[in-house]
């Protein structure tokens, strides 16, 4: 099988390359990506001279670009993760996040629709949902309430890609999975910006009282899913991906201080995020019953072997926490 990974330089995509090529010895990999900020090559080091692995420069708004992916490499199926991802950025700057998420995705489902592949996995979050109370758990079917402009873009995407399967039974199947984390994630996302300024001994930003909740996925168990959805999944339904992990941020940052020996006094707190969503819970049922998945991870595992990750790549990060992102970092928190 010939795959199309889109945004396959970036966190989850550079860890869902590896996975399957390791998966799947007779797969060839097509990685498309625009390379942005947080797209990063030196995710892919390790496979880039493998055979059956090859990149492709370019953006998922570009119609021709794509296209020529398609036939130039026989395209069988797509899984798109390619997205402008940070909540904050989305609060800056709305326009992006609705360019690469919503029209981008267009752009890819027309493609694909017109090159009749065989099956298209829209990787999207559960952010879609927006916020939850104290009790209870996302679904499939909870209505969407996104909350903020990167969450109300990737529902754009999700609600067209289910609309291109009602409309043309184009063979679509969506994922929504709670936080990821592991190693080769950006250092703007929550673990591991708190690890790298920890171990800089530099303040850790906490937004608002620091009890909004997560429900944390180790992305080798994200990949896997994903991978059981590309084959096995119903075309036209949504599975949730969640690792059953709720954990409040303060207690995440808490317990990477402890694992580094750092003092809690780093611990900062700052001006909340606008519309800040206070509760994320994923109810996995539906894929652990039909598709067998379950998490292999447990949260404890995951994060220890995450922190001494960082630790032990300090130069990937370090050379990745400097000039514009160092300029985003400050007018992000500066103030604050």
């Amino acid at each position: 099988m010939n795959i199309l990974v889109t945004g396959g330089a970036g966190f989850i995509g550079s860890n869902f390359v590896r996975h399957m090529l390791a998966a799947h010895s007779d797969y060839r990999i097509i990685n498309l990506d625009k390379l942005t900020y947080a797209g990063n090559l030196e995710n892919l080091t390790e496979i880039e001279k493998d055979p059956r692995y090859a990149f492709e420069h370019g953006d998922i708004c570009d119609r021709s670009r794509v296209q020529m992916c398609v036939v130039r490499y026989e395209i069988d199926a797509i899984v798109h993760f390619a997205a402008e991802s940070h909540v904050d950025r989305s609060i800056m700057g709305a326009a992006e996040f609705v360019r690469t998420n919503a029209v981008g995705t267009q752009v890819l489902l027309d493609v694909a629709r017109e090159m009749k592949i065989r099956r298209f996995v829209q990787v999207s979050t559960d952010e879609v949902y927006g916020s939850l109370g104290t009790e209870g758990a996302f679904t499939e079917t909870t209505p969407l309430h996104p909350n903020s402009p990167y969450s109300a873009s990737k529902a754009s995407a999700d609600m067209l890609a289910l609309a291109y399967h009602h409309t043309f039974g184009f063979p679509v199947v969506i994922t929504r999975c709670s936080n990821n984390y592991g190693p080769y994630q950006f250092p703007e996302k929550l673990i591991p910006l708190m690890i790298a300024n920890a171990l800089a001994d530099k303040p850790l930003p906490v937004y608002g009282d620091g009890m909004n909740v997560r429900d944390w996925l180790h992305v080798s168990d994200h990949c896997r899913a994903i991978d059981r959805v590309l084959h096995d999944g119903t075309i036209g339904e949504v599975y949730n991906i969640g690792g059953n992990n709720e954990k409040p941020n303060l207690e995440i940052i808490r317990l990477i201080l402890r694992h580094l020996n750092k003092p809690e006094s780093l611990i900062t707190f700052v001006k909340d995020r606008p519309g800040h969503d206070r509760r994320y819970a994923i109810d996995a049922t539906h894929i652990r019953k039909t598709l067998g998945w379950t998490p292999s991870y447990t949260f404890e595992r995951g994060i220890a072997e995450t922190i001494d990750w960082y630790v032990e790549h300090a130069e990937w990060w370090k050379r990745i926490v400097s000039g514009e992102y160092m300029k985003y970092y400050r007018a992000l928190y500066e103030n604050r």
